[in-house]
């Protein structure tokens, strides 16, 4: 039989005599499947000011020092959450001889900073960089594989200042024997003081027939003064 549509088609469909199939379950939100849990995020930009801390780092491998500038961000300020991570780095110094893999390596720490979450980390991977033409000894006598190493060094040092690193303390163990060894260091020295009272000029070399530290500069040649040898016959 035809039917007479008088009004307007908006939409049609495939009538079918089978039965619908059943609808699979609406998924739930991730909100509810997680038990109403919401992750949120939060885009940190950089702010206007920032508190950071520059190091110096003076080295044999060139006349001039580099400095190395490590700025903080605090994170929830004024709340009992307060924490200060760094969150950007910058190297200066007048030598221009490594200034490609120096602006390099600054880019790559900062995008890690800011990417977020544990980057002590770096700290290992830097001080395990070896100089093929080998190390030196800095300051106090620590010994610095290479300039990467060294300015893993310093990036040390401030995340223990800012307290992301915690100094690892040694047990009573631990220091009863460092104790122990330092006395019977110091005893060593005393007697050793005690049997040779050192008459010989502070600085002097150790003799080859000797083997007396009195050699010196004497007349242009070194000359023992405890037996006499001299270079010059």
């Amino acid at each position: 039989m035809a039917i007479k549509i008088d009004k307007k088609i908006v939409k049609y469909g495939v009538v079918s005599d089978e039965p619908a199939p059943e609808s699979a379950p609406e998924e739930k939100p991730a909100a509810e499947a997680e038990g109403n849990v919401v992750h949120l995020t939060e885009a940190l930009e950089r702010p206007e000011m920032l508190l950071g801390s520059t190091y110096k780092i003076r080295t044999p491998l060139s006349e001039h020092a580099l400095y190395v500038t490590i700025n903080d961000i605090i994170l929830n300020p004024g709340t009992e959450h307060e924490i200060r991570r760094p969150f950007e780095i910058f190297i200066n110094s007048k030598n221009m001889d490594h200034f490609q893999w120096i602006v390099a390596l600054t880019r790559i720490i900062s995008a890690v900073f800011r990417k977020g979450g544990d980057v002590t980390f770096l700290v290992e991977e830097l001080r395990s960089v070896f100089d093929p033409k080998g190390g030196y000894f800095k300051k106090g006598g620590k010994y610095m594989p290479s300039l990467v190493a060294e300015i893993g060094d310093a990036i040390e040092c401030h995340m223990r200042m800012i307290g992301l690193l915690k100094d690892e303390e040694l047990d009573e163990h631990q220091k009863a024997l460092i104790e122990e060894k330092r006395a019977q260091y110091e005893g060593m020295v005393k007697k050793a003081e005690a049997e040779d009272p050192g008459d010989f000029p502070e600085g002097a070399q150790l003799c080859a027939k000797c083997q007396t530290k009195a050699v010196i500069q004497m007349d242009g040649c070194l000359t023992c003064l405890n037996c006499g040898d001299s270079k010059c016959g």
